[in-house]
């Protein structure tokens, strides 16, 4: 998705005001009006001038916009709305027809609200989007978490402000990654006022260290001694809730994978935990640790390279 420059295509500097945007957007909606210019590339240019009008015109949409920022000239190409971007600013007013010529990047950074066009009264504010990165720990026993974010506000006196506002937020035990919490009435509200939109977080994972989530699953790689795999056994694995035995059995491979079964994230039913074995021999860094060696190598018959004709 290509970053669109609004000011640039109104003709305009960030530090212009409403009239001078108003006065931008006239003269350039004049030229390239269907009506007057019957070319395409008219007519392309007059929907790129009306949609960079539909965010600048609206105080809490520029803010919004100029918080975004612009992106540096090698990526606007591959232009994605940053991760913390709080995304969901409605659209009202116009006609269908006019919110159908609107770009993706505007789609994906101004969602609209799916009320009549031109119904201004009574609409609920937009709603919102953002992410709640977490442990994964957290999803086994549930959380509390303080999310901060910033929000435009029109003041007073008319102007617009980013505003940081801190919300509460409960996480229930057994949630996965991908999964959205709706936090109803949290989202913006209007100038003209009327209900809020709804918040919705949308969760992520914060990386660890030993353990990769699918779903309700839990995988990681467990290193094993070459006697542990051989002989089999148990041994403490750690896990999210806690450690548990698992049992390893004899002439266990490196690469065998072994199943907990419920002991993933909670839910109904659980996910499972699958555990890799990656056997890992000890370094030789004494005689005595060298004569075992000399004598597993004299006694065990073992090659293998056998398979490969070594």
């Amino acid at each position: 998705m290509k970053y669109r420059d609004y000011y640039k295509i109104l003709g305009i500097g960030p530090s212009a005001d409403a009239d001078e945007i108003k006065r931008a957007y006239r003269k350039l909606a004049r030229k390239y009006h269907p009506d007057i210019n019957a070319t395409e590339e008219a007519e392309a240019k007059f929907k790129d001038v009306n949609e960079a009008y539909e965010v600048l015109k609206d105080p809490e949409r520029r803010a919004a916009y100029d918080q975004l920022g612009k992106p540096e000239t090698g990526v606007q190409d591959g232009f994605r709305p940053p991760p913390d971007w709080e995304g969901g600013f409605g659209f009202s007013g116009g006609s269908p027809e006019d919110a159908e010529a609107f770009s993706d990047f505007f789609e994906t950074l101004f969602r609209r609200q799916r009320q009549p066009f031109g119904a201004e009264a009574g609409i609920r504010g937009a709603d919102q989007h953002a992410r709640l990165q977490l442990e994964i720990a957290d999803a086994y026993r549930g959380a509390t978490r303080v999310l901060t974010f910033r929000v435009p506000h029109v003041a007073a006196d008319g102007s617009t402000q980013l505003q940081e506002r801190s919300i509460t937020v409960q996480v229930p035990m057994g949630i996965t990654e991908g999964q959205h919490i709706r936090l109803a009435g949290q989202g913006l509200t209007r100038p003209e006022g009327g209900a809020a939109g709804d918040l919705f977080l949308e969760v992520s994972f914060a990386p660890h260290p030993v353990y990769r989530s699918d779903g309700r699953d839990l995988y990681l790689d467990l290193p094993v001694t070459p006697w542990e795999a051989a002989l089999g056994g148990k041994v403490m694995m750690p896990t999210p809730d806690g450690k548990v035995a698992l049992t390893i059995p004899a002439n266990a491979r490196s690469g065998q994978k072994l199943r907990l079964k419920g002991k993933g994230l909670p839910g109904t039913p659980a996910g499972d935990i699958f555990a890799t074995l990656r056997i890992v021999n000890p370094k030789v860094t004494t005689e005595e640790a060298r004569r075992v060696f000399e004598q597993m190598a004299r006694e065990v018959p073992f090659n293998p390279r056998a398979g490969i004709g070594g």
